[in-house]
């Protein structure tokens, strides 16, 4: 793993674990692209990626990372987490740019169960937020 690598994959277990939103912001590329299993559409800018990523990491709870996998500026990062009563397990498919900051992540949630219970937590959310499903998603 090379040394940029590195070094993003120690500030992403460091914004999971203590939460750290201000972290999140400095390592998101301008032009980030998310893939995530709870919005219909790839999220293509900074915000959207931010308000996304940030309530996701409230959400989960007894979050874990178990595998890495890396190759070059590509990372595999297995994870398991709890959304009330349900559990799941994913991957984070991420990739950084050369300048060490993410600029694509793609999540895959399984099982069934933990993918529903995730995605009405998110949608709670996002109407809190005054977001209607599928709707542009406000600045984090």
């Amino acid at each position: 793993m090379n040394n940029k690598t590195k070094e993003f994959l120690e500030k992403w277990h460091r914004i999971v674990l203590e939460k750290d939103m201000d972290m999140l912001r400095e390592i998101v590329a301008d032009d980030v692209t998310l893939y995530s299993p709870v919005v219909f559409k790839p999220k293509k800018s900074k915000d959207e990626t931010l308000f996304v990523l940030s309530n996701v990491i409230q959400v989960f709870e007894n979050f874990a990372y178990h595998r890495e996998f890396a190759d070059g500026n590509n990372l595999a990062l297995e994870f398991s987490a709890n959304i009330g009563e349900k559990s799941c397990k994913g991957i984070d498919l991420i990739e950084i740019n050369d300048s060490g900051k993410l600029v694509n992540i793609e999540v895959f949630i399984r099982p069934v169960q933990g993918l529903l219970a995730l995605g009405e937590a998110m949608n709670k959310r996002f109407e809190e937020a005054g977001i209607p499903v599928g709707k542009k998603l406000p600045s984090a």
